[in-house]
């Protein structure tokens, strides 16, 4: 440091303001000490900056299924805001699901320095309870409400609620699902909403066949479903399987919506272009993931946390893959 200000002409307090950022630089002192830094190659000191600040300046992040459309999208935005607000961003994912892998996630990042995590939990573990490091801030996004710790997810059972009422207003007699895998939070949630919505509207209520969010596990319901002559709504549980669902309603000559309508929840990227354009709940990651690193930096710094549980709202989007029933 002592270097860099000797190169720029100015004093070291000077070089330790631009190096932690801080605002009360003017942008000719700013240049002047950037440019000596990359010329004789400082890097700032972790350690020394975090006796400093009391900071580490890294956030961790704990995933199952990194792949998943909202694990990725969630992690993505997270990654985005965590560096708008000067932290990088450590990943650890993890297969087993049990506490002790997390718990085992969470030591792993906590000896990389980490200021806080956010843990994507989106699957159940083998207890009911969840003890992670009490003196970690910590944000759970997807996971069970239950929990002691800040919570972030989308108000699943109103976007359920928005699409399953919204087959049975276009006059349709009941609505068939084809829900999640049976470990994950997000299909729970919206199988016990589906079902809910459907007695409560006095329709028929069938047995939901269960899928794994791959198109292939659609395809398989979807073929089942397209043997029931008054199978005329489906719901699947996210747009994977959606599309499954809309290939085997094509092989089986059961024409979508004219026959069948089909929706799907999430609202991914293709969900616009598939043949026809489905109807599904959008789900904002974006925000979600935002969410988690406002909640995680307000423990980091003390100030006053914002709400334990902060649900986002999906919205139903209708597109052509839903109609009226054939009369």
């Amino acid at each position: 440091m002592a270097e860099v200000a000797a190169k720029a002409g100015v004093s070291s307090q000077t070089v330790s303001r631009v190096a932690n950022n801080h605002d009360n630089v003017d942008a000719t002192t700013r240049a002047k000490v950037l440019d000596a830094m990359q010329a004789l190659g400082y890097r700032p000191n972790a350690a020394a900056r975090a006796l400093v600040t009391g900071k580490f300046g890294a956030l961790g992040v704990v995933s199952f299924d990194v792949g998943a459309h909202g694990n990725a999208r969630t992690l993505a935005a997270i990654a985005d805001a965590a560096r708008e607000g000067g932290f990088s961003v450590n990943f650890m994912g993890i297969r087993a699901q049990t506490e002790a892998a997390v718990q085992q996630a969470f030591r792993h990042l906590m000896l990389q320095s980490v200021d806080g995590i956010v843990l994507i939990e989106s699957q159940m573990l083998d207890t009911p309870s969840l003890r992670l490091p009490p003196t970690m801030p910590i944000v759970v996004a997807d996971g069970d409400t239950g929990h002691r710790y800040p919570h972030v997810d989308f108000d699943q059972a109103r976007g359920t609620r928005s699409v399953v009422a919204h087959l049975l207003e276009l006059g349709h007699r009941t609505v068939h699902h084809v829900s999640g895998p049976r470990d994950s939070f997000a299909a729970r949630r919206r199988a016990e909403t589906w079902e809910q919505t459907v007695v409560a509207a006095g329709a028929p209520l069938h047995p939901a066949l269960h899928g794994d969010w791959s198109a292939e596990s659609g395809y398989l319901a979807g073929r089942t479903l397209a043997k029931i002559p008054d199978a005329t709504a489906v719901f699947a549980a996210n747009d994977q399987m959606a599309l499954g669902v809309l290939r085997a309603m094509h092989e089986a000559g059961r024409k979508v919506p004219e026959e069948v309508s089909v929706a799907g929840f999430d609202d991914v990227p293709e969900a616009r272009f598939f043949q026809p354009p489905l109807t599904t709940v959008h789900q904002d990651f974006d925000v979600v993931g935002r969410h988690c690193v406002t909640l995680l930096l307000e423990q980091i710094e003390r100030r006053a946390g914002g709400p334990h549980r902060l649900a986002v709202e999906p919205t139903l989007v209708v597109r052509a893959s839903t109609a009226p029933p054939p009369a």
